[in-house]
């Protein structure tokens, strides 16, 4: 059975959008990476090295390095959120045919993101996707509680009245997927093409995960993935 007929149930669709909807090839998350560790330089009073393994630890632990340091430095995630996401959006290229790809999928379209709004609304907008979702949930609407946390999930699906049997994440992290997993959501996985490589990236975070359990799919091209759906689809709506 191919994916496209083992997907045919789905009515909700829900994607991260860090390196998901964008390539992590165009380097815009790397501009998020050096300001978070600017931050914690500042927060905590470090020197770069220190301050970059405390980055990566509470990244890896704590779904974000925001929630480290809430829960260790009781910092203000509003001004985290500002000072993180104050980058250049140039690197995102617009991209009609994953935007057409997602335009056809039958049903809902959701944004689920550890970023805030106005985040995830830039990067929509240099895709050409701004008004592409039905919404959008980010990391103020889970009360700064991120994926992989279970409750960001429950608020999530609970808000959007998604039900987890019928829908389907996408999200290039692999821990992010076993919660929507054992919640009976399909998932992919979203890898970055190539052999890709960066100092700024860890190994944990490009690791390939489709002999888990959690990933029922990967794919290095989303638009290629997507597409493959649409005869399945339509056939199904007809």
């Amino acid at each position: 059975m191919s994916h496209a007929q083992k997907l045919s149930h789905i009515t909700d669709w829900v994607f991260d959008v860090d390196n998901t909807l964008y390539p992590r090839t165009c380097n815009l998350f790397a501009q998020i990476d050096t300001l978070i560790t600017k931050y914690v330089m500042e927060a905590t009073g470090l020197a770069f090295e220190p301050a970059r393994k405390m980055q990566k630890d509470y990244y890896r632990d704590h779904g974000t390095t925001l929630n480290g340091l809430m829960l260790t430095r009781g910092i203000d995630p509003d001004h985290y959120l500002s000072f993180v996401h104050d980058i250049d959006y140039a690197p995102v290229d617009p991209h009609p045919e994953l935007v057409a790809a997602i335009k056809a999928l039958p049903g809902r379209k959701f944004i689920f993101t550890n970023a805030d709004n106005g985040h995830a609304a830039a990067v929509l907008a240099r895709l050409g996707g701004a008004d592409l979702f039905d919404g959008m949930f980010d990391i103020r609407a889970s009360g700064f509680k991120p994926k992989p946390e279970r409750s960001a999930y429950e608020l999530c699906f609970e808000s959007f009245g998604i039900d987890p049997t019928r829908a389907i994440m996408f999200d290039d992290l692999e821990k992010n997927l076993k919660v929507p997993h054992e919640m009976g959501l399909a998932t992919v996985h979203v890898l970055p093409s190539g052999d890709f490589v960066h100092d700024q990236v860890d190994q944990w975070e490009l690791d390939r995960a489709d002999h888990r359990d959690h990933v029922h799919h990967v794919t290095d091209n989303l638009v290629t993935f997507l597409e493959a759906l649409q005869p399945v689809a339509t056939a199904e709506m007809s």
